[in-house]
């Protein structure tokens, strides 16, 4: 059930659309917006002109305080993603204010490290409810809007993970190249109404659900970390710019590449020392203050 559809006082609808005029500005959702890469997308595309941003994540106070911090083009979804009413919740806060939506980023994820047979099938399935089927209900929610909007677009947060996959992150990686093959299909079908859909694959970066403290400790790994800014960047290409695919950073691209071309050198690699100094730590967003 969502915890709040409300937005600061300062984002309110525009006059144009309270009186029934078309409201002409470009309208981009932004999920997962609280914190990290979210924050950093939701930041940049307010600081384009004519653009109203709206911001959906669980945490509430986190997402007035962002909301408030940009200005009165920014509103916000309080809402969890996994509920069954959360994707009527965004449509109908989209559909009341704008009724449109010319920008959709899915970038609501998680991920709990473990090896299969120790998470077994119930850590597969929490990792897949919130990395793979929220943004597809989110998405069948929002398509026919999305499509009476067009030009829009979609943009999927993947990761590099969904080409280049390590133990203990097997339902991680799972997920993500289950969005990213989704993402794939779903761009061929949806062209011919005008709906670009975009696919952004980050490598490491650093951000509160995975802060990466073990590269970033290292001289030898700390370069592999980028920053959710330089990762934002690359949502902003994939959707806006029309890119159909982007790794970020750019060279992340090249570990698609090798793990095409040599894939039983990368399952040596992915066994070896040098795998163990990738295992990292995620931990779950903290609760709301």
């Amino acid at each position: 059930m969502p915890v709040s559809t409300a937005a600061p006082q300062s984002a309110q609808p525009s006059s144009a659309a309270s009186n029934g005029a078309p409201d002409r500005r470009r309208v981009a959702i932004v999920t997962g917006a609280s914190s990290g890469l979210g924050e950093a997308t939701a930041r940049m595309l307010a600081a384009m002109p004519d653009t109203a941003v709206v911001l959906v994540a669980r945490r509430q106070a986190l997402l007035s305080s962002l909301a408030e911090s940009l200005g009165p083009r920014a509103s916000f979804v309080a809402v969890d993603l996994l509920d069954d009413d959360a994707p009527a919740a965004v449509l109908a806060h989209v559909t009341d204010r704008f009724g449109r939506v010319d920008l959709v980023v899915n970038n609501a994820g998680a991920a709990w490290r473990s090896y299969f047979a120790d998470g077994g099938y119930a850590n597969v399935a929490q990792t897949m409810a919130i990395n793979f089927d929220a943004q597809v209900r989110l998405t069948e929610a929002l398509l026919p809007l999305l499509r009476a909007s067009a030009p829009s677009a979609i943009v999927n947060v993947s990761s590099t993970a969904a080409r280049v996959s390590r133990a203990g992150s097997g339902a991680y990686s799972a997920s993500k190249a289950a969005l990213a093959a989704w993402s794939e299909a779903l761009w061929v079908e949806e062209r011919p109404h005008g709906v670009h859909v975009g696919l952004v694959l980050p490598g490491f970066f650093s951000t509160e659900g995975f802060p990466q403290a073990e590269l970033k400790r290292s001289a030898r790994t700390r370069w592999m970390v980028s920053t959710p800014e330089k990762v934002a960047q690359a949502v902003i290409r994939a959707g806006f710019g029309g890119q159909a695919e982007c790794y970020a950073p750019r060279p992340y691209g090249l570990a698609a590449m090798i793990r095409a071309v040599w894939p039983g050198a990368v399952r040596r690699a992915m066994s070896g020392s040098g795998a163990a100094a990738m295992n990292t730590v995620t931990r779950p967003d903290k609760p709301d203050a």
